[in-house]
């Protein structure tokens, strides 16, 4: 008995060609394009002519799907490519994309009659091999400023070293001097270092990182300046799908000509474009309302991100994991347990202090960003997951629940200027704030915020403190007496001097009768991880490229931050609130004292 079968034809990569298979045999080889496929022995003539007929038809269908992704590589490989090396413009689309590709794989390793073998080999971070062009550039406007030497390179070496950034990233300065790529390379190389815990082949990770940073001459036509900035970056991405990141770190007064041009001339159509801003966003609600308007009718609000690089501590990035993922603190967390809350940030004059007297002063740069947006993480509702927009939308919630300031509960200060000094401080700047802040909903009613926040003081201070209720009906109150700190449990979140986490309990001491102390129990990080801490702009440049924005103020937490302290500034504005002096190097103005007082508050000295 003979049998014969009709040629079958398998289109390869290209379409247009195909090429025959010969008549069955007990065991069928295809090779075709760039795929084997191999199929077992059917066990009969009859049988294997049924099979076979399938056969054609779903390998012809797994050849068009193969053929349509074939630019991602392999498919293991695929599955393990960070998010932001892939086109789309948001995490939803690349799970769904890694989803379908999973569901592929499982049916190509399932089907009882073939195994696809993928020939090629090539993984999307070395996607520079084979003529392709990068998968992220990044673009430093405003490149020779001291931020972008002193904090932007170094972090972004710092990420390239530790893996967080494609191996085929490419990296632009731009800014109005006349330099060469080997000119900006030496600037970046003076401030770059490797980390106690990353020195292996520093050497070689740095020239590695700089060989992929180029400069570019902006000059003073910032649209010109960006379209060859475009330029530049499509002849290095050489029609590849590539993301850019646009860290826009030039002065104030220059940010809104400079957004606009990049928008109209600088962005990408074949990947998303992000863009980091950095504060203050506006001098006050109505200067920033009209600074959004404009960045919002040439950029999507999901473009935008608004850094300020004290949310990048490991503080503020702990806060919802210790709030969420601990039981024994959620349910403590509302005013039924919890006294008052303090927020302590207080700096000495080692730290940087221009920032604070270009006329916006410690309210603008500390206060409107840092300080309310540590309060919402602290204050707002359990999100509905830990997506950037979720978190966003409580954030928002807890900041048009906040009272707008009182005058009469806000202490300005202002240190004494010496002739050190390279600034001339307005006698209205304040560089000390000290406030009660209400948050009227059902969680927080009747709890106060107390906020502290300064320059110039005894040493820097980086603190939360949570202070409990008393026990109602202590057994030991006759033992505790007026002792305060015995009446009261406190944790204790602090980022500086030393980085740690405390809880104050009462504890007996050992020995015969009966006497209580406050004890701590203390994790300090120090002590407890080895690894070095990476620096904050470190954590929200990552943030940037992964697209977790839920540290970065979106427009509506903007303008709800600005209601809370416009009727403080519209008195400094007016003159009717003046700061109280104080030494440099001391514990800051006394007012605070009686402010704490008047809310039932002592007073923690540094």
């Amino acid at each position: 008995m003979s049998l014969s079968f009709p040629t079958l034809s398998i289109p390869s990569w290209d379409s247009s060609t195909s090429r025959p298979i010969p008549q069955c045999s007990s065991s069928l080889n295809v090779s075709a394009g760039s795929l084997q496929v191999v199929t077992k022995n059917s066990g009969g003539g009859a049988g294997l002519c049924r099979r076979f007929c399938g056969l054609k038809l779903w390998v012809i269908k797994r050849f068009n799907l193969w053929k349509k992704n074939r630019e991602f590589g392999p498919l293991k490989e695929f599955m393990t490519i960070k998010y932001q090396s892939l086109p789309d413009d948001s995490a939803e689309e690349t799970k769904r994309l890694s989803k379908s590709e999973e569901s592929s794989l499982h049916e190509l390793q399932a089907d009882p009659f073939t195994n696809v073998v993928p020939s090629r080999s090539h993984s999307l971070n070395h996607a520079t091999e084979g003529g392709r062009g990068p998968s992220l550039c990044i673009a430093v406007i405003g490149a020779t400023g001291e931020l972008a030497r002193a904090k932007i390179f170094p972090a972004l070496f710092a990420l390239y070293y530790s893996g967080f950034l494609p191996e085929d990233v490419v990296i632009f300065g731009y800014s109005r001097k006349d330099l060469t790529d080997e000119d900006l390379r030496s600037i970046i190389a003076s401030t770059l270092t490797c980390r106690i815990d990353h020195q292996q082949n520093c050497g070689d990770k740095m020239e590695a990182f700089l060989s992929k940073t180029y400069y570019l001459n902006g000059g003073y036509d910032n649209c010109v300046g960006m379209s060859n900035l475009n330029a530049r970056m499509e002849q290095i991405e050489g029609g590849s799908k590539a993301n850019r990141i646009f860290y826009l770190s030039v002065p104030q007064e220059a940010l809104l000509d400079v957004a606009s041009c990049l928008a109209d001339n600088a962005q990408t159509c074949k990947g998303w474009n992000r863009i980091i801003i950095e504060k203050p966003f506006g001098f006050d609600a109505l200067s920033s309302q009209q600074f959004t308007k404009s960045l919002l009718s040439k950029f999507e609000e999901k473009q935008l991100y608004r850094i300020d690089h004290l949310l990048g501590r490991n503080l503020i990035e702990n806060l919802t994991v210790l709030r969420f993922s601990n039981l024994v603190f959620e349910p403590l967390w509302s005013r039924t347990y919890i006294r008052n809350i303090q927020i302590i940030l207080s700096e000495d004059l080692h730290s940087q202090t221009r920032r604070y007297f270009d006329g916006y002063g410690i309210i603008r740069d500390i206060v409107h960003s840092h300080i309310l947006q540590t309060i919402a993480l602290l204050a707002m509702e359990p999100p509905i997951s830990l997506d950037g927009e979720d978190i966003r939308n409580e954030k928002v919630k807890v900041l048009r629940s906040i009272r707008r300031l009182d005058p009469s509960d806000v202490i300005l200060g202002q240190y004494k200027s010496t002739s050190g000094d390279k600034v001339n401080l307005n006698n209205l700047t304040p560089t000390f704030f000290a406030a009660a802040l209400y948050i009227d909903n059902a969680r927080w009613d009747g709890v106060p915020f107390l906020i502290k926040t300064g320059l110039g003081l005894i040493k820097h201070r980086v603190e939360i403190r949570i202070n409990f209720h008393n026990v109602p009906g202590n057994l030991y109150r006759e033992r505790l007496g007026h002792n305060i700190d015995l009446a009261t449990n406190e944790l204790i979140l602090s980022d500086a001097p030393d980085e740690a986490i405390l809880v104050k309990i009462n504890n007996k001491i050992p020995g015969l009768g009966l006497q209580l102390d406050a004890s701590e129990l203390n994790l300090l990080y120090k002590d407890k991880y080895s690894a070095e801490v990476p620096d904050s702009y470190e954590h929200l440049l990552l943030d940037v490229i992964d697209g977790d924005n839920h540290l970065f103020m979106r427009s509506d937490e903007l303008a709800a931050a600005w209601n809370i302290l416009t009727p403080i500034l519209q008195e400094i504005d007016k003159n009717n609130a003046t700061p109280e002096l104080y030494e440099v190097g001391g514990r800051g103005p006394v007012g605070p004292y009686y402010l704490y007082a008047k809310h039932g508050v002592r007073w923690i000295d540094d």
